[in-house]
């Protein structure tokens, strides 16, 4: 088996973890506040989050460089967390993944303001494609929208303005600071309104918040191991099988059928951010290819994201052969 099916195969296990991730967050979501889920979910993240923060060995403080870019980023880092658990909850996974399939998008559109990047008359094709599929899957002439589709576009967006913010500021602030500022602001913002909405859990509940938490960090861990062995531009497409293991967890546990055009809505959306995610891996293609090609979820501040960790430990293998020479240097 060549790297880059292993690495496929790899992403495909990963993205099927998070889908199952998804189905504890939609059943739980059936019965607590998304507030709720999300301020356990972070909480019981913290211990599987401490073990691959400990890789950053990198001196300083935890203090950003870019605090005012730090701040837009966890402000929309919390708001997707809310927004995506609250959606899982009350719309059918396939349509939920649909949606949020958009982030290749709105990272092209998001990435001409806050990168600079020149965006010419193919991608805004795609673009222009793509969101025609997002109006497809909404349906908004025969569909009543619910606030569930309001909160799935809202969390695509602003998942996707906290990716192209960490494109802007990630080679210069810490690893665990990237990682850690949404994760304690969820903790703590969260914590406070969690006495609004507060349900009693039974243990079984408990553990399945527990679940999440596991599952996340095991997908994460192989996505990393993907992005290791195969290329990016294999690896990042697997995201799309997300849509195949929503539909069979809709039938099996929901009893979801998806909608024709929900169908109709995901081939189109799919195949426009393929176009991008393709294109813009060509090499010089574009500045955004960090954004674009260590895709793994959106941005929820509940997780560990794979693209810091990528570049932190592309940073440490390019600082490794200049330390090997200094010592050399210093040995003679």
């Amino acid at each position: 088996m060549t790297q880059n099916a292993r690495g496929a195969l790899l992403a495909l296990a990963a993205f099927g973890l998070f889908a199952s991730h998804d189905v504890v967050v939609k059943v739980l979501g059936g019965i607590y506040s998304p507030i709720q889920i999300v301020f356990f979910s972070v909480l019981l993240s913290f211990p599987l989050a401490t073990l691959m923060l400990m890789r950053d060995s990198k001196p300083g403080t935890l203090l950003p460089k870019h605090p005012w870019w730090m701040a837009a980023r966890t402000a929309a880092a919390v708001i997707t967390a809310l927004t995506a658990f609250y959606a899982f909850s009350v719309l059918p996974l396939a349509q939920v993944y649909t949606i949020l399939f958009a982030s290749p998008l709105f990272i092209t559109i998001l990435s001409i303001p806050i990168l600079g990047e020149t965006v010419r008359f193919r991608r805004w094709a795609a673009v222009i494609v793509g969101l025609v599929g997002v109006l497809v899957v909404l349906n908004p002439a025969t569909t009543s929208l619910q606030i569930g589709h309001a909160a799935a576009l809202t969390a695509a967006l602003c998942g996707s303005f906290a990716s192209v913010v960490v494109r802007k500021i990630g080679r210069e602030e810490r690893m665990a600071v990237i990682m850690l500022y949404p994760m304690m602001t969820n903790f703590f913002v969260l914590g406070a309104a969690l006495a609004f909405v507060y349900e009693p859990m039974p243990i079984e509940h408990l553990g399945l918040l527990a679940v999440i938490a596991v599952l996340a960090w095991f997908a994460t861990r192989l996505i990393l191991t993907a992005y290791k062995t195969a290329e990016a531009v294999i690896v990042a497409p697997m995201q799309y099988s997300q849509i195949l293991w929503a539909t069979l967890y809709g039938l099996l546990f929901f009893e979801e059928i998806p909608e024709t055009n929900t169908l109709i809505g995901a081939g189109i959306i799919i195949a426009s951010g393929l176009y991008i995610v393709l294109r813009e891996s060509r090499s010089g293609a574009s500045e955004t290819q960090p954004v674009l090609r260590t895709r793994s979820r959106p941005e929820t501040g509940t997780t560990l994201r794979v693209g810091p960790i990528l570049h932190a430990m592309a940073r440490r293998t390019e600082a490794e052969p200049k330390n090997s020479l200094a010592k050399e240097s210093d040995a003679q």
